[in-house]
């Protein structure tokens, strides 16, 4: 099982930046569709490995107390 570092990274959220900053109207219909597709499989990507996280976390405070 993997572990989480001892100090969790920063999120730095510089591909997240550049995303929400791009010039939209370069794209066409289609190319905008396929982005709210990407970005929303990139959504629950993200709420999977979250409450993967959580249920690590709850696992571990139910076995050893509260660790926040």
């Amino acid at each position: 099982m993997f572990e989480e570092p001892a100090e969790p990274r920063a999120f730095s959220g510089r591909a997240l930046g550049e995303t929400t900053h791009e010039d939209l109207e370069v794209y066409g219909v289609s190319e905008l569709e396929q982005r709210i597709l990407t970005l929303q499989a990139e959504i629950e990507r993200t709420k999977a490995q979250l409450a993967k996280k959580k249920a690590g976390r709850d696992a571990a405070n139910a076995l050893f107390g509260r660790l926040d």
